[in-house]
């Protein structure tokens, strides 16, 4: 088993205050208060540098951490794990309206995975696009808890998952102490990127909202 947290930025992105070893302190002191978690995902906005290594920092903390990426679309904002130089050359990161259909089958035919992101989210999740005309057939799971969403669009999100969707977790911590919060449990182990996307193409989680004054309730 291996409890990850799915979605966070560092102070690589714009609008977050965070650095990466911060983020791994504030972990420890979770975890001496006995919070489970093994590791976390950043996912910088609108860009991937993959010569960007935090293994020192893993290696002294005993935390897994991976890169990955938060990419703008014209359905809203997806989670791209496992992203791969094709992709890299395909799209322009940094477009903000990149097609996701598109995004979609690039980064699964190059051994990755989008996730759309904070789904409920008005405007940018993908509750605002999902419909006859873009099915999005290809989605399979999505990132229904977030961090940063309001309870109405945690609703909006839940209302979603009719079976067709498996939904991950993401506390979305934009600041050292958001961490944490929202996490998802992976049925095996996880040791690189690649066992990561896989467990996700297989269903293999379970999502995780942690108050950190109550004990943990699986969503």
């Amino acid at each position: 088993m291996t409890i990850l947290d799915m979605h966070n930025h560092s102070v690589a992105s714009d609008d977050a205050r965070a650095r990466v070893d911060q983020y791994a302190k504030w972990l420890d002191m979770l975890r001496r208060k006995g919070l489970a978690v093994d590791g976390f995902v950043l996912t910088e906005h609108r860009q991937f540098d993959s010569t960007v290594s935090y293994d020192d920092i893993a290696e002294q903390h005993g935390l897994l951490i991976f890169n990955a990426a938060e990419l703008d679309t014209d359905a809203g904002h997806f989670l791209v794990y496992g992203v791969s130089e094709e992709l890299k050359r395909r799209f322009d990161l940094s477009n903000v309206t990149i097609h996701a259909e598109d995004l979609i089958e690039v980064a699964e035919d190059t051994g990755g995975i989008a996730i759309p992101a904070h789904v409920g989210r008005f405007n940018i999740g993908l509750c605002e696009f999902l419909g006859e005309a873009r099915p999005f057939e290809r989605v399979r799971v999505v990132e229904h808890l977030n961090g940063g969403s309001s309870a109405l669009e945690t609703e909006r999100a839940l209302a979603m998952m009719d079976g067709r969707f498996k939904g991950i977790a993401g506390s979305d911590a934009h600041f050292v102490n958001r961490i944490g919060r929202y996490l998802t449990r992976f049925h095996g182990r996880i040791a690189g990127i690649e066992d990561l996307v896989a467990a996700l193409h297989a269903w293999s989680f379970e999502s995780m909202v942690v108050d950190q004054a109550a004990p943990v309730v699986e969503g």
